[in-house]
């Protein structure tokens, strides 16, 4: 008999363990009847506030709009200049085109898969409005690298957590959080993510009470008193009903997060024994995270034929990118060429996503580990 299919994410088991207070947490919803930005949304806004801590938290309904409120609210003009990465989602860079600001690309650590902080303090020109840092597959930018330099010259600082939520990295002796570094941070609930709502949300965090008042003026249409429009802004709320859902799934999700990170420590442990560490590069830990794990991303040799192989043995996995941000086509004219960035091109060739989740058993990482044993000493 085949063994089942093992998915890189399994949804269903992490319902299972929180059934009931999710039931209940909707019915309280279902009896209030506010399905747009009901109470929820500003308890579970609270909630993010005290959790991370930020002084402000604004939801939205994607994480892809919290990228785009993030840089309307620091009013980009046709010709500003955002520094950020090739090797990320595409929304990131989407947010600043459709400003119709430039974006400019640094390339990546080849050991992290983050941006690399020298490469955007060498990029910083007088046109430079702000900085998307992506803190990419649960771990974050070394911004303590950057923090200083960008509040000089009045750059803002933008996180891109879409990816992080929880993780952390230590400013000194203390842990600061992910979303909360930047003067604006930028995260995404969709289902996958570590902190996943059952359907689409967003939200942004920031440091200061103008802009939050802002950013709830964007997120209806640019209104601050119904029908009256400062400016034109988008349609964008955080649904009462995901609100509920991340209320409950936010208070488990550090222990969600230790279960990845014990799962990753296995992984690493398992290709050892296996004798495959000079085939597959486990993710390295920069100094100073706390990685939670959103993706657990290798690098490997034949990575196309080692994919196939794994999926023929009902084992899922994903490529997080196939194709750089510089050289996908709408980006074309900004004018890049094959080589510009050299390290996020050898990874797009290299990089494979294995099954990673709270819920995963040890007897299914053996599993993994074996069909890629199999695969690389079959001769």
């Amino acid at each position: 008999m085949k063994p089942d299919y093992l998915p890189t994410l399994d949804l269903k088991r992490n319902y299972r363990r929180i059934r009931d207070e999710i039931h209940r947490a909707l019915d309280e919803v279902l009896e209030e009847q506010a399905f747009i930005l009901g109470p929820a949304v500003r308890a579970f806004e609270s909630d993010v506030e005290t959790y991370l801590p930020v002084p402000q938290a604004v939801g939205c309904a994607s994480g892809s709009d919290a990228l785009l409120l993030a840089l309307m609210s620091c009013n980009l003009k046709t010709g500003d200049e955002v520094i950020t990465t090739p090797f990320t989602f595409f929304a990131t860079v989407s947010a600043i085109t459709r400003l119709g600001a430039k974006p400019v690309f640094v390339d990546v650590d080849p050991i992290t898969y983050n941006m690399r902080t020298d490469q955007i303090l060498e990029k910083l020109t007088d046109r430079t409005r702000a900085v998307i840092a992506v803190h990419l597959f649960g771990q974050m930018v070394p911004l303590e690298r950057l923090e200083a330099e960008l509040k000089e010259r009045g750059v803002a600082l933008i996180e891109d957590a879409a990816q992080a939520f929880g993780s952390w990295r230590m400013d000194g002796a203390v842990p600061r959080k992910a979303g909360s570094w930047g003067d604006l941070g930028c995260f995404s609930f969709f289902p996958t993510k570590n902190l996943g709502g059952y359907g689409d949300g967003g939200m942004v965090t920031c440091q200061r009470e103008d802009d939050a008042g802002h950013l709830k003026s964007l997120r209806v249409h640019g209104s601050g008193k119904t029908y009256y429009h400062d400016e034109v802004g988008l349609n964008s709320r955080l649904d009462t009903l995901q609100a509920a859902v991340l209320r409950v799934k936010l208070r488990h999700l550090d222990a969600w997060n230790e279960e990845r990170r014990l799962a990753a420590d296995r992984y690493g442990l398992l290709f050892s024994e296996a004798e495959l560490l000079e085939e597959v590069r486990p993710p390295a830990v920069l100094e100073g995270n706390g990685h939670i794990f959103h993706q657990y991303v290798v690098r490997c040799r034949k990575r196309d034929a080692l994919q196939a192989f794994l999926e023929a043995e009902g084992i899922a996995s994903r490529v997080y990118y196939p194709l750089p941000l510089h050289r996908q086509r709408c980006f074309a004219f900004l004018g890049h060429e094959k080589g510009d960035f050299p390290v996020a091109e050898s990874l797009a060739d290299e990089v494979l996503a294995l099954p990673i989740f709270p819920e995963l058993a040890e007897t299914e990482q053996e599993r993994v580990v074996d069909v890629m044993r199999r695969f690389y000493r079959r001769g």
